[in-house]
């Protein structure tokens, strides 16, 4: 008897004549009809996206798109010169330096916030002043166990990351406001309550709040964070065909390099 392999899929599949994605034919029911940003919620979920929701995570991803001269902007940039026949290459250099410091925040607040909401049940009743309790014992307990809260702080910023107000706001008129959000700006009020000195609720935290109550799965937050980033960094590459700032940078590091030698 011939064993029978199978590997199911509930993404797609493809014929002679036809390509099958998630359910439904690509030629005829999705091209045209459906955007890249509800494709990618559909993939990551199995269900179309509510308007609201889409609204919110279009803006999540626009937010995360670039932020400068990051160091993932830069080892594409460096790799693309040191390997221009391989875009691929360079894109994903930027793409591995997604990280705790750079795009990681935005999974490591979403499930942060996450794990404290759970336990708590039905918060719909809840008013900024329960919140702001909440807020105060996860911050009191950081700050014992000797932790950071993702998502609170910005090296560039340091007034008010300017996409974290606005990403409330769309979360509130896309009725997506839900209860990482609501703590995480809770935390924004009275953080300095327990640390002392304010701090700026970084636009990547909001992105992995917003994201959550958007009904993201936890676990491929940083997978919408690199899918964002992935747009600035072909825009980066797009900029370093026509004007190159690699050369300058290696030729920077290179002529000022200072040997020392190793102590034995």
């Amino acid at each position: 008897m011939t064993d029978q392999r199978s590997y199911p899929t509930g993404i797609g599949t493809s014929s002679t004549d036809s390509i099958e994605l998630l359910g439904l034919d690509l030629a005829s029911d999705v091209l045209g009809k459906v955007s890249f940003g509800e494709l990618a919620y559909w993939l990551a979920t199995k269900r179309r996206p509510t308007p609201g929701q889409l609204r919110v995570f279009e803006a999540v991803l626009v937010s995360l798109a670039d932020h400068g001269y990051t160091p993932t902007a830069i080892a594409a940039r460096m790799t693309y010169y040191s390997a221009p026949e391989s875009v691929q290459g360079a894109i994903a250099a930027g793409l591995l330096g997604g990280g705790s410091r750079f795009l990681g925040v935005t999974e490591d607040t979403g499930q942060f916030l996450a794990a404290i909401v759970k336990p708590l049940g039905d918060t719909s009743a809840y008013a900024d002043a329960d919140w702001d309790a909440v807020a105060l014992d996860t911050v009191a307990t950081a700050k014992a166990e000797g932790s950071k809260v993702p998502g609170l702080g910005h090296p560039v910023h340091k007034n008010g990351d300017p996409r974290t107000p606005v990403m409330f706001q769309i979360a509130r008129e896309a009725d997506v406001y839900g209860p990482q959000l609501s703590l995480f700006e809770a935390i924004g009020r009275t953080h300095a309550q327990v640390l002392g000195r304010t701090l700026p609720l970084n636009g990547a935290g909001v992105a992995g709040a917003a994201l959550a109550d958007a009904g993201l799965p936890l676990a491929l937050l940083r997978g919408f964070a690199l899918l964002a980033r992935t747009a600035g960094l072909i825009g980066h590459l797009a900029e370093e065909q026509s004007d190159p700032v690699a050369p300058s940078i290696y030729m920077e590091v290179d002529r000022n390099a200072r040997y020392v030698a190793p102590e034995h």
